[in-house]
């Protein structure tokens, strides 16, 4: 159950939700399957086999957002679309125009539709009403925004900001970079990618190369900015940082200890979800410390 790839959102007021009346407003809108001219639907699932659809730990709660998706790929509605408008230019000696043709697609798309395939997949959040944090996993922040906007319509109202740093994370990043080290218990390790400043936006990416060479500096110096950095945290996880400030690559260092604790006892997935919010927890506590995002929430 280990979040992977985040985005962070501060929640402007203290979450006072208990569990249960959070789960009886998720379970009035479940994922429902697709009906045959529909070709999305969204619907809270459980984030775990115990089909509860929110799990909670003290002040910690989880949710999940399921999607089912028809997949009709652009390139078969094309090919079907270009049959009939050969039969049309068959029958009526002239191709189809603009408007028309437009109509033949939407026709194809509508008798393909039932026919098509569906997808299932979800995308968790956790809700930290210790620390006022909504955190989603998801790898862009549209499907991240699409699980705000959905709870947000559970609730009637959610203030959830994505969580931002003045200066940017890419300035901050930048200096640790030219200064050689990162602060606190965070550590350089050996991958980042510059991107420059101008229109061109030049992109260089280094993978499993020591960052503190010339040819770094000298592009730094060029006025090159750092856009993703590889990090490691109290030497327990490593993650890749970027402009954005998403958390990429999330990975749990040296937990092997901890993971087959959690598998001995009966509540596994419950000690596992104490373990993954305990360790982010101190992390993006830290990092919104390294950030100045802390100062910011503060602040407002």
């Amino acid at each position: 159950m280990w979040f992977k790839n985040i985005l962070m959102y501060r929640l402007e007021r203290p979450w006072t939700l208990a569990a249960g009346s959070l789960e009886a407003l998720l379970a009035e809108q479940p994922l429902q399957p697709c009906s045959a001219m529909t070709m999305q639907t969204n619907g809270w699932v459980a984030p775990s086999d115990s089909g509860a659809l929110v799990e909670s730990l003290g002040r910690h709660l989880l949710v999940a957002l399921g999607t089912e998706q028809k997949l009709l790929p652009g390139s078969v509605v094309n090919d079907a679309a270009r049959d009939k408008a050969e039969q049309f230019e068959q029958q009526r000696g002239f191709k189809p125009g603009r408007k028309m043709m437009q109509e033949i697609k939407e026709q194809v798309t509508a008798e393909l539709l039932p026919r098509a395939f569906s997808r299932r997949s979800e995308t968790r959040a956790w809700i930290d009403g210790e620390n006022q944090r909504l955190i989603v996993e998801a790898s862009s922040a549209a499907r991240a925004e699409v699980l705000v906007e959905q709870l947000r319509d559970r609730l009637g109202e959610l203030s959830a900001i994505p969580v931002d740093a003045d200066p940017s994370p890419s300035v901050t990043m930048t200096s640790w970079l030219a200064s050689g080290h990162a602060p606190g218990r965070f550590a350089m390790e050996d991958e980042c990618e510059l991107a420059s400043g101008d229109a061109t936006r030049s992109v260089i990416r280094y993978l499993r190369h020591p960052l503190d060479g010339a040819e770094i500096r000298r592009h730094l110096e060029a006025g090159m900015r750092v856009t993703k950095l590889l990090l490691t945290w109290n030497d327990r996880l490593s993650f890749v940082l970027n402009e954005q400030l998403q958390l990429k690559r999330i990975s749990f260092l040296d937990m092997d200890e901890d993971r087959e604790q959690a598998a001995e006892t009966d509540l596994r997935f419950e000690a596992e979800f104490a373990l993954m919010t305990g360790e982010l927890s101190r992390l993006l506590s830290d990092l919104g410390d390294a950030l100045g995002t802390n100062k910011l929430a503060n602040a407002a």
